[in-house]
This record gives C-alpha cells, structure tokens and sequence, in this order.
C-alpha cells in the first residue's frame, strides 16, 4: 500500500459519471458501476464520489446509486452532494460510506459540520473547499458548484471547519481543474501548513510528478485524482485507469 493516499475522485451527476474542466462543461464518462469494477480491480485503496449538481439542483443524493456503488465498490467510499441534513448522512454512511463530503452546506448550515462529527466522528466529514483566483492572484472562496463567491479568506474557512468538526479537508482549485497541468501548490500549502488535519490536494493533476509536487511542496497529506483516471491522455478518449503503482512509490513511499 501506498504511504500517501491517492484517490480517484469522480464526480456524477445523478447517475452519470462525468467530468469538468475548470468546474464546467461536465462531459459524459459513462456508467459509475462498471468504473468502480474497473478500480476494484485495479486494486485502488480508497475512492471519492461527488453530484456536482445535486446540492445547486436542490436535490438529495440518488440513494439508489449510491447503494448499487457501496454494494459493488470493494474499496472505502467518501460521497458529498446534496447533503443538508444530519439524516442524510446517516443513510448515506448506513448504506456503507465510510465519509461525507461537505461543501456549500458547510457554510450554509455551519452547525451540520457539527452535528455529523458529534454524531458520528470527525473522521466521517471531509470538509471540502474550492477555491478559486482573481486576476490579482488572491484566493477565493466558492460554492455551488462553483458558482457563488464567499467573503472568506481560503486558510481562515480552513481553520473554521476544523474547529466545526471536520477531520479532513480536500481544497480544489477551480483554475486548475480538468487542466493536467498540476495542482494550485500555493494554496495547498498554505492551508496544510494552517490546520491539524489532513489535506487533500484536488484539480490539476497529469502526471506523477504533479501528485509529488503535491506532497513535497504543498505538504498534502494525499492528493485526489479525476482526468487521469478516467482519459488515456489529454485530449484522448475515456480510459478508466489508476497510475502504474510503481511510479508512484517511486515519488511516495521515499517519503
């Protein structure tokens, strides 16, 4: 097993799998069941499953995929999505996720980051940040898909939710998402270097010498792949694959 988690992170909507580039543009990847066999069989150790839409659609998660996903997925399971209420997250963790993935809903109901790591451990809520350049290169917050600004400075909400409950973070770059040109170092690294919990690096990455950028010199504490586990290369067609472990110990495990 790899020292540091490397984790697919795919992102549905309803029951499709997809894929954006800088948060838009969702193209159609296919079917998440016959993915997650696929990553089964590849021997991933932990993967992320977010509906981009469900929470700007006003929706709840799709239960029934999300069973079908848990039933089929060998490998421990994060959802986010949709989740605005402590009872969604118990059937969501009942259905056999180990961890929710809590966005816009973490500054809307700030008091349901509390409830769930009460309730159920702070190591079951992953507070999820995307964040976001203006053209003076200063970090913004976003939520809604990426869609509404918040007046919160990306380390001062960082701090926040760890002080809610959340025992992990995953900060998305909206700039760099979909790109393969590597990951948003500065941000990555400073948020890490700010809180208590592990940092998960999402949005960029195109090869291994992104995710050990993301280690090295964002000081993360795993990093969350999407493109590159779901096309052949950039430009190329769907391909769902999970980098040559071999290469990645290389970058890893010498840590």
């Amino acid at each position: 097993m790899l020292k540091t988690r490397v984790i697919p992170c795919l992102q549905l909507i309803d029951q499709s799998l997809v894929k954006t580039i800088r948060f838009k543009n969702p193209a159609y990847i296919g079917d998440p069941i016959n993915t997650i066999r696929i990553f089964n069989e590849l021997e991933v150790d932990e993967l992320c499953l977010l509906d981009i839409r469900a929470t700007i659609e006003k929706r709840l998660p799709n239960f029934n995929i999300l069973s079908e996903i848990a039933n089929e997925c060998f490998m421990p399971l994060s959802y986010g999505g949709g989740i605005d209420h402590i009872d969604t997250v118990k059937k969501i963790l009942a259905i056999g996720f180990e961890k929710v993935v809590i966005n816009s809903n973490a500054f809307l109901k700030k008091q349901l980051v509390v409830e769930i790591s009460e309730k159920f451990g702070n190591q079951s809520v992953i507070g999820s940040i995307d964040v976001k350049k203006n053209i003076f290169g200063k970090h913004h917050v976003f939520i809604n898909c990426g869609t509404k600004k918040i007046d919160l400075d990306p380390v001062e909400w960082a701090q926040e939710l760890v002080k809610l409950g959340a025992g992990e973070l995953m900060v998305s770059s909206m700039d760099n998402d979909g790109t393969w040109e590597g990951y948003d170092i500065d941000i990555i690294k400073k948020i890490s270097t700010s809180v208590s919990v592990p940092v998960i690096a999402n949005g960029g990455a195109g090869n291994v010498q992104h995710i050990s950028n993301a280690i090295n010199l964002g000081l993360a504490d795993a990093v969350a792949l999407g493109s590159m586990v779901v096309y052949q290369k950039k430009g190329m067609g769907v391909l769902v694959n999970f980098p040559d472990k071999s290469d990645l110990s290389k970058v890893i495990n010498k840590l």
